[in-house]
């Protein structure tokens, strides 16, 4: 068989172990591994509809690498499911060479799935999102692949999109979904931040206003982006930390400014910015310009405010979860738990009645710390009253991770006479790993669970099992987001020892008794090693 050398120059643009021609979206020609590759002969791939031997919800994505494959141009690497056995996937590689009567090349290899399946329309959440750019950065350090962030603005698609019908907007979103997983590294890598903002990695190695041009054209909105280029050298946490900030800063403040020389200087911008907003983090930390405020925690079996949640309150108004976050990100919450934690100990301290007893949040990062536990065994030396009515709550805002570690630390606090609570228990994916590695005192159930129980069957469910588990464990349990009087009933009676919310009280500078005196009850049995001295 005679071949036009055009079109094995097409064939051979890259290595694979499958060549394929394109032409009118149908295979003409099919070369190499065909049945090992795509489980087909390459008698039966001639004259196959190509996106048809693709799994339908990756169908859009292919589709739009098609319409995207102009003259010259290198698309891809793409991964994607074949149609007759989902769990095979293959990575794709296009070009259209010019003067090459339409026809596309496609190179095909064997691939490894690189992120979780996605549906037509949709990209991957933040935290896949995250994930999958680690594993990149992680991957371009070892290999030398040069790698860009694209923060990319539609001009009005949001606008556009609430003008259509319902069956409209969902082929919009189809389209545009393909059209940015086409730009990304592996057809994996993006996500989409708001109606109008996305972002995605992709390889460097063409001009970002060619991907914009394909991006307009396939919308039909006018595609605008920052290009920010990956250090190779910086730490993947690092590099993940930058993006991090970078991408919320898209996200609020869009492309206002000029586009960043790297990632780095995204991410100075972006911190530079939200510190100017929330005032200097580390001077807030060292001048203890923050207050406390206390909501009670109800006894259930008395109804009477057991003990009281000290709360962080910045002076300047910055949500305390902001604040929070961002002292984790820049790993100063150990310094920001510690000068709270000394605060409440002062406080407890003043109380000279020794009556008051008051927990306190720190942080899943601080749990681990080597001089936390230090720290606070010097405080109590100091403030020797304090002893025995002090909580800590963990909590899941990051993730603990060396968990016996953390339990070690957690039993030298318990034998300082404290309490320990993991805070939001259902909020994180490793609360069930927490409970069952960490030897604790109380599990805070959190209030997506308990808020609608008079009205969610499956929610009360949920919480008897978890509060009869903690039982066996002889762990109490405290209900959060108590706000009516029908669920304090569920939750007692489904065995919660404490309850916390709006129907006791909201947070207020003093400690002060429950609002709502609920009648006392026939108070259960104490649980093995509990603390007496929280009653």
């Amino acid at each position: 068989m005679s071949i036009d050398p055009r079109r094995l120059l097409g064939l051979a643009f890259a290595s694979a172990d499958l060549l394929v021609e394109l032409r009118g979206g149908q295979v003409r020609l099919a070369l190499g591994a065909a049945q090992r590759i795509m489980g087909r002969s390459e008698a039966a791939l001639m004259g196959a509809a190509w996106s048809a031997l693709f799994h339908p919800d990756d169908r859009p994505l292919m589709d739009a690498v098609l319409a995207s494959a102009d003259d010259g141009q290198r698309r891809g690497p793409i991964v994607l499911r074949l149609a007759d056995d989902q769990a095979r996937h293959v990575g794709v590689i296009l070009r259209a060479l010019p003067e090459n009567e339409g026809r596309i090349s496609c190179a095909v290899t064997a691939a490894q799935a690189s992120a979780p399946a996605l549906k037509p329309g949709e990209l991957q959440p933040r935290e896949s999102f995250d994930d999958i750019a680690k594993g990149l950065f992680e991957a371009a350090r070892a290999t030398g692949m040069e790698l860009e962030l694209a923060m990319v603005e539609f001009a009005g698609l949001g606008a556009m999109r609430d003008g259509l019908s319902p069956s409209e907007a969902a082929e919009l979103d189809v389209r545009v979904a393909g059209a940015v997983r086409a730009e990304s590294h592996g057809g994996s890598a993006a996500t989409q931040l708001s109606q109008d903002r996305f972002a995605l990695v992709r390889s460097r190695d063409e001009q970002s206003e060619t991907m914009l041009k394909r991006l307009s054209r396939i919308v039909n909105a006018e595609a605008s982006a920052h290009v920010v280029p990956l250090e190779n050298a910086a730490p993947p946490s690092r590099a993940l930390r930058a993006l991090r900030y970078a991408l919320d800063d898209f996200l609020r403040a869009g492309l206002k400014e000029g586009p960043p020389a790297n990632l780095t200087e995204a991410m100075n911008r972006s911190v530079k910015r939200t510190l100017a907003q929330a005032g200097a983090l580390s001077a807030v930390i060292t001048q203890r310009r923050f207050n406390l405020a206390f909501q009670p925690v109800v006894a259930l079996s008395t109804g009477q405010a057991h003990h009281h949640e000290a709360l962080v309150r910045f002076e300047d108004g910055a949500s305390p979860f902001a604040m929070i976050r961002m002292a984790e990100e820049f790993d100063l919450i150990e310094e920001l738990d510690k000068v709270v934690v000394e605060q409440v100990i002062k406080r407890l301290a003043n109380d000279y009645e020794g009556k008051l007893k008051l927990a306190v949040n720190i942080s899943g990062r601080t749990i681990v710390s080597e001089t936390f536990v230090d720290h606070i065994d010097r405080m109590l030396a100091r403030f020797d009253n304090a002893k025995g009515r002090l909580i800590f709550e963990i909590t899941e805002t990051s993730a603990i991770d060396d968990l016996p570690y953390a339990n070690q630390n957690i039993q030298a606090l318990r034998s300082m006479g404290s309490m320990v609570c993991l805070d939001d228990f259902g909020a994180g994916s490793a609360s069930f790993a927490y409970l069952q590695q960490l030897n604790l005192d109380i599990v805070k159930i959190d209030g997506c669970y308990v808020r609608e129980l008079a009205d969610n069957s499956r929610d009360g469910a949920m919480v008897r099992h978890l509060v009869q588990m903690c039982r066996d464990l002889k762990i109490r349990t405290v209900a959060e987001m108590v706000e009516t009087p029908e669920v304090e009933d569920i939750v007692r009676s489904a065995g919660v020892d404490f309850a916390q919310g709006w129907l006791y009280g909201k947070a207020a500078e003093k400690p002060s008794p429950a609002l709502r005196h609920t009648a006392p009850v026939r108070a259960m049995a104490r649980r093995a090693g509990a603390s007496e001295s929280w009653g």
